[in-house]
């Protein structure tokens, strides 16, 4: 599916804000309200936005640990490995990459200890060969 440079750029200002008025993002991009909303229900349509979420405040995420978790998995385990790491709500997204590792998981708790005790479940799942974390120490920016 092709997306148009305007159609990226309304999900850019999606991204920043999801919750922002028709109104606000027609301003932004410099189009037509209508333009905006028929060109978002097209994207829900075409299935290119499945849906909307929450992002939390810098202040909120500042005081929880966050690290890169990665995992690799033994042959044939990964959706076994992926179902169980779908149920722990610490695992906030899972990436599947190449290179030397399997998978990458971003593990957000409250503290160290729970982050120790975050990655030595994770490397206790069937299927989990090995694991190594780097904890983020801030976030330059996030789309």
């Amino acid at each position: 599916m092709r997306l148009t440079p305007a159609d990226e750029q309304l999900l850019s200002v999606l991204r920043e804000n999801a919750r922002a008025s028709t109104a606000e993002i027609a301003r932004h991009l410099k189009l037509s309200r209508t333009t905006v909303q028929s060109r978002i229900e097209r994207l829900e349509r075409q299935g290119v936005i499945t849906g909307y979420t929450v992002r939390v405040g810098d202040d909120y995420e500042r005081g929880r640990v966050r690290a890169h978790i990665l995992i690799t998995v033994l042959q044939k385990q990964m959706p076994a490995v992926v179902a169980a790491l779908r149920a722990m709500p610490e695992v906030r997204s899972l990436h599947s990459v190449s290179g030397a590792w399997d998978l990458v998981a971003m593990g957000v708790v409250p503290s160290v200890g729970d982050m120790d005790e975050l990655t030595d479940r994770i490397g206790a799942i069937e299927g989990v060969e090995r694991t190594t974390s780097s904890v983020i120490l801030s976030t330059k920016f996030e789309r």
